[in-house]
């Protein structure tokens, strides 16, 4: 089998950069090694940049999105029980959208399946061969058979846990983590959101947020320890822990019921460099994650893949490798940026230190961005997305 761009990875990165290539007639072919009903199945963050939004709409797949997308003009941080916002329309004239990861995955699945472009789900033993020559292979197995693909480029878009940066040799990549020692008890429930804008809570007894993904699905995490066992957390555990953290009106207004889903996300940032392997390109959480305190994970995820189509495309039309051979240092620029904002928010908003000097220092933090216009328009340009 024979295709140009063979790519690793059906999540949204893959399929977006897959659509994308195929948009300007470059072939290409996506393995997974999940069904689609499992891809599908995964729950994840659901707020958008307009970069993001933009790069969705030139994939052509944002008619839903934009028909049940919420546009948020602002975020509210509430500190031991008073409620502070932050309007990104006054301070940068941006916004961003409430759009759940999985409904994009979705229009992507859709978009690809419309013009007949080849995913290979639940494709097993994927290796990827001669990174560094020039004939890439991809190797798999799918119903029962083994399976070869020569391209011309690999993405590895497979995720932190992907085989694609695992192939890559050990000196040639340098890896930069930090483990936070704290989680995320996120609980979906189909109840009314308590704000029209996310909340975000500092709070001593620990870290909140109130999020949604629609006007009738809400979606609530608190901190918790990396040692809780998610059976130990009944609905009604859940709630009792997150009420005495809101401020009275949202207090009120918090509507519970049972939950739809429910799980425990460890808090990571990590980036591994570079994101180029002679002809591998890693795009995505296979190059890096960050906390979702910032909710920079599936936007960092569509920057890298901007970055890569518009240098594949490059290369196609124009027989250039100028913008291929900048990839990994423009797409880690922003990448770097984004891990900054989010170790910051990670770092302010969540109980990580029993310090009285750290605690004193987080609510100074918190202070000097409410009062400052300055410091409150770097907190906007940020959320809403750096310009590229």
């Amino acid at each position: 089998m024979r295709t140009q761009v063979a790519i690793v990875g059906a999540g949204p990165a893959g399929l977006l950069l897959g659509q994308l290539l195929h948009r300007h007639g470059i072939d290409n072919i996506i393995l997974e090694r999940q069904t689609a009903e499992h891809v599908l199945g995964r729950i994840r963050a659901g707020v958008i940049e307009q970069v993001t939004i933009d790069l969705l709409d030139t994939a052509g797949v944002g008619t839903r999105m934009h028909q049940d997308g919420l546009v948020h003009d602002g975020v509210q941080i509430c500190v031991d029980g008073v409620r502070h916002r932050i309007s990104f329309k006054e301070l940068t004239g941006k916004t961003v959208m409430v759009y759940g990861q999985t409904e994009i995955t979705k229009d992507l699945m859709d978009g690809r399946m419309a013009v007949g472009a080849p995913t290979v789900y639940a494709a097993y033993d994927v290796s990827v061969h001669d990174i560094f020559g020039d004939r890439p292979r991809v190797t798999y197995r799918a119903d029962g058979k083994s399976h070869e693909i020569d391209c011309d480029f690999i993405a590895g878009c497979d995720g932190f846990h992907g085989i694609c940066r695992k192939s890559v040799p050990p000196r040639a990549i340098a890896a930069h983590e930090r483990v936070y020692p704290l989680g995320w008890l996120g609980v979906l429930a189909d109840t009314p959101p308590v704000s029209e804008e996310l909340i975000y809570v500092r709070h001593d007894l620990g870290f909140a947020l109130c999020s949604m993904r629609s006007p009738t699905r809400s979606r609530y995490y608190i901190q918790c320890s990396l040692v809780e066992d998610i059976d130990s957390w009944p609905d009604e555990r859940f709630w009792d822990e997150l009420k005495p953290r809101l401020d009275d009106e949202a207090r009120e207004r918090l509507v519970t019921g049972p939950s739809i889903e429910k799980s425990i996300a460890p808090l990571r940032s990590f980036v591994a460099e570079p994101m180029r392997f002679g002809r591998l390109f890693l795009a995505g959480d296979a190059a890096h994650i960050v906390p979702p305190t910032g909710a920079k994970g599936l936007n960092l995820a569509a920057s890298d893949v901007r970055y890569l189509s518009q240098a594949l495309i490059e290369h196609y039309a124009e027989k250039s490798a100028a913008s291929l051979d900048h990839y990994s240092d423009r797409a880690l620029a922003r990448v770097w940026k984004a891990e900054r904002f989010s170790w910051w928010m990670t770092m302010t908003l969540h109980r990580i230190s029993e310090n009285p000097f750290d605690l004193k220092l987080q609510l100074a933090e918190l202070d000097y961005l409410f009062r400052s216009k300055a410091a409150a328009t770097a907190f906007a340009e940020n959320y809403v997305g750096l310009p590229y």
